[in-house]
Formats: C-alpha cells, structure tokens, sequence
C-alpha cells in the first residue's frame, strides 16, 4: 500500500503552485475548476511520483498554525545530499521564509531544516 496523494487547502492557488514548482521542482497539471462552486484545484507531481494536491475555495476557515497541534504538521522532501539541504535551506531563507531549525542532524540521525513555507505551513528538507 502507498499514499496515492496529500492533498491541502490554500488561499493564494497560483503562489502556492510556483513555491513548490521554484523550490521542490513540482509538475503542476493543468488545473481544475468546477465553475458551479469556484473549487479550483492543482495536482503537483516530484520526481520519485509523490503528488500533492493544493486547492482552494471561497469562504475557507483560515485557522492560526501553530507548530504543536494535533493533526498533519509538517510535509517532509528529500533533496539528496547535505549539500542540497544547506543550498535549498540558505535560498529559503534569502527569499524571506523563517527557518525554525537546521540544518543539523537530529537526535534520530536525519540531516533536515525545518522552514515556514508558503502561507505559514511547515516544510522540512532532509537527505
């Protein structure tokens, strides 16, 4: 068994598409759009065939994200090497994201950062 897909709600569908298309290197499709309810969605597929799918709608809940919550907390990538995570973290962070750790290696031996990516979700880099 796999995950066929992750799938998340944003405000901003097009700066959300170009942030995991800049920085992870997605393949968006061609997007969807029920014209009845203005559901307008975006499948973003990466290399190793992982898809997330990133939608909006109007009159979403916008609810604060705090990092210790219950539920879905953070979306991992795996970029390949040390180098490619201290790269793609120092870019993040030039380009303005917070980055809230790393790059260092954690108590259970992964090299990772964590960053606040677009419209405040958790993003962690690691080998």
């Amino acid at each position: 068994m796999k995950i066929e897909h992750i799938a998340m709600y944003v405000n901003d569908l097009e700066a959300t598409k170009n942030f995991f298309v800049k920085y992870l290197h997605a393949i968006p499709n061609d997007g969807y759009h029920n014209t009845k309810t203005n559901f307008r969605s975006y499948f973003l597929s990466f290399d190793d065939g992982a898809r997330l799918e990133i939608m909006t709608r109007p009159a979403m809940e916008d609810c604060e994200k705090t990092l210790a919550r219950t539920g879905f907390i953070h979306i991992a990538f795996s970029v390949g090497s040390k180098e490619k995570v201290d790269a793609l973290t120092a870019q993040l962070k030039a380009d303005g994201f917070e980055v809230i750790s790393g790059p260092r290696t954690t108590g259970d031996g992964y090299y990772e950062s964590c960053i606040i990516g677009i419209e405040g979700n958790q993003i962690e880099i690691t080998i």
